[in-house]
């Protein structure tokens, strides 16, 4: 701060001025510009710290020569417990517990004239036999894939938990489906990184 200080008065008289407790100080406009500067800096770092634990903006990219898409990892936390084959091309994720986050990556067929409404609600019925299921509200999403998000809530073992299902369209007859669940709170804390993962999901040209 002495540093700032001294160069903040190099030039008052070129400056404006500030008025702190009850005295008018001249400031330079130098010393308004490098405050500013501070304060842009400080807001980055803070809004890089803030995305849902993803540090800096590290991120790794899955990709696999036995499917077609690929997704950014936002956190060295999500491992791989579900690997691709030439047979199944399913793809699995936990954050750290399968309880705290857990990703599968499923591709469904859908008619040319078909509409996601629909896939939601097949989905739906699948999932009413957990117990204290309660659906709520789906969401537009858009990212490399455009498509919609459906959340839900049930109860496991006594433990309030969620679901975030990201139905991902691509082309006329396929749509990934992204099926996040958890904990409730911790889904709530991981949203940004299932956002993000959602958001960076493409299918490479053939």
């Amino acid at each position: 701060m002495g540093g700032t200080a001294r160069l903040c008065n190099n030039n008052p008289g070129n400056g404006i001025k500030q008025v702190f407790s009850g005295r008018i100080i001249p400031v330079s406009i130098d010393c308004v510009m490098i405050i500013r500067s501070i304060f842009m800096s400080l807001f980055v770092i803070v809004g890089a710290l803030s995305v849902g634990g993803t540090v800096w903006g590290q991120t790794e990219t899955f990709s696999s020569p036995e499917v077609e898409y690929t997704f950014e990892v936002p956190n060295e936390r999500w491992k791989m417990t579900v690997k691709p084959s030439s047979t199944t091309p399913n793809v699995e994720f936990v954050f750290g517990d399968r309880n705290d986050g857990h990703l599968a990556v499923r591709r469904v067929n859908m008619p040319s004239r078909g509409v996601l409404s629909d896939l939601i609600k097949d989905e739906e019925q699948r999932l009413l036999f957990l117990n204290s299921f309660v659906a709520g509200k789906e969401e537009p999403f858009g990212g490399f894939l455009n498509g919609t998000i459906f959340n839900f809530e049930f109860v496991r073992a006594g433990r309030q938990m969620a679901g975030r299902f990201y139905f991902l369209r691509s082309g006329e007859n396929h749509v990934y489906v992204l099926r996040f669940t958890g904990f409730r709170d911790s889904m709530r804390s991981i949203r940004n990184q299932t956002d993000l993962i959602a958001r960076t999901f493409n299918v490479r040209k053939q």
